[in-house]
């Protein structure tokens, strides 16, 4: 704009430049030039900041509030670039401190070791009938109690710190673990959220929640749960319908056994080899 208006001014007749200059003085005439070319060069700043901020919006997609998908499926990928295995939470809190700590702690899985449960249509065998409310819809559980959990919570509430640790939604989980817990045994109840996910499976890794792994046993009927500490698990058969069931006898006497050993590794590795032997004969 500066250049087209020097040019028009260079092409008028030399006559109209005498009477110009004889109408103005030099003074006034040096000031309104000086005008129009500081309001050019700052309309046009003003035009390279605009497009500045343009450009700088496009290049940060992840600082711009309306791209929010863009920036979730771009730390999504981020994520799966950096960890393909292994998804944990972000902020996971360990359990806390032990309020007897001469007690050792025993994490019980809940369903098909505790309990079984289902939806419709009603089994013919069940306790009683939680109804979870998940993604919007209430859903009706029938949930059979596993024969021997009551004096398993109870007997063992006495001697261990009880952490019911499931894979299950917190939603319908806690429903069950209220009814199952009327006398308070349960110290602490680990929920789905407390996790790992491993190639789409869950994970219970009991090396996160503040406890010492000479002191900790796990009971579970999925051997995918404890893949991170199988020297500390002891499987179960996993229970459906079966009321002659024993499995939970078999634990409480193994319980009674183990807390004679300073390492409840130690304690699982005789069950395990004993069981071995047994199943072998």
């Amino acid at each position: 704009m500066v250049s087209k208006i020097l040019r028009k001014t260079l092409t008028k007749p030399t006559k109209d430049c005498r009477k110009s200059r004889r109408r103005k003085t030099p003074t006034k005439k040096v000031v309104n030039t000086s005008s129009i070319v500081i309001s050019t060069i700052n309309r046009s700043i003003c035009t390279c900041q605009r497009r500045l901020l343009k450009l700088f919006t496009k290049c940060t997609p992840l600082n711009t509030p309306n791209r929010r998908k863009n920036r979730s499926l771009h730390l999504k990928k981020i994520e799966e670039d950096t960890t393909p295995l292994l998804k944990s939470p972000i902020f996971f809190e360990s359990l806390p401190p032990l309020e007897f700590p001469e007690k050792k702690t025993v994490f019980l899985d809940l369903d098909e070791t505790l309990i079984h449960s289902k939806t419709d249509p009603p089994p013919e065998k069940f306790d009683f009938i939680v109804r979870p409310k998940i993604d919007g819809e209430i859903l009706n559980f029938y949930v059979l109690k596993r024969p021997g959990v009551d004096e398993l919570l109870e007997e063992m509430g006495k001697r261990f710190e009880i952490v019911v640790f499931t894979a299950g939604l917190k939603e319908y989980a806690s429903l069950i673990l209220d009814r199952l817990d009327s006398k308070g045994v349960i110290s602490h109840r680990l929920y789905r959220d407390s996790c790992k996910e491993v190639e789409g499976k869950f994970v219970k890794d009991l090396s996160d929640l503040g406890r010492d792994l000479k002191r900790v046993v796990i009971i579970d009927d999925n051997p995918s749960a404890y893949v991170f500490q199988p020297e500390n698990a002891v499987p179960v058969i996993p229970f459906i319908n079966d009321l002659g069931d024993q499995e939970l006898q078999r634990v409480m006497k193994f319980l009674e056994f183990a807390d004679c050993f300073e390492d409840m590794r130690d304690a699982v590795a005789v069950h395990n080899l004993d069981a071995n032997c047994k199943s072998n004969v």
